[in-house]
């Protein structure tokens, strides 16, 4: 029996920013996209290791020099203990939106775990 992709949306507002979160649900794994506007960019993928306690991560797509991505993608495989794409299309040079972004993610994670 295969198992079926379930998809998520939720959206939130932050300073004057609507945020639009996408999840697709697969097995072992999830696709998340974060964005305000219909853009993929800084795809990263991450999933746990059995050579270490911090899951491996790599940008698929985007700006190497931004390593937010990656990172966040690193946390959410870390948390979830599964494979994450994760795809990131927002403006990295706000610290607290970043911060308010992955708060809201956590939120969601305890609110609907099953979605992810």
């Amino acid at each position: 029996m295969m198992d079926s992709i379930s998809i998520h949306n939720f959206s939130e507002k932050f300073m004057e920013l609507t945020v639009h979160f996408h999840v697709m649900k697969l097995s072992g794994a999830f696709f998340l996209w974060v964005g305000s506007s219909p853009l993929l960019s800084n795809l990263a993928v991450s999933m746990s290791s059995r050579y270490g306690s911090m899951p491996l991560s790599t940008l698929v797509m985007g700006d190497p020099s931004n390593t937010a991505t990656n990172s966040l993608a690193q946390r959410l495989a870390k948390k979830t203990k599964k494979q994450v794409f994760l795809s990131y299309s927002l403006p990295m040079g706000d610290s607290s939106l970043s911060l308010l972004v992955e708060n809201r993610i956590k939120k969601e994670l305890e609110l609907h775990p099953g979605k992810f």
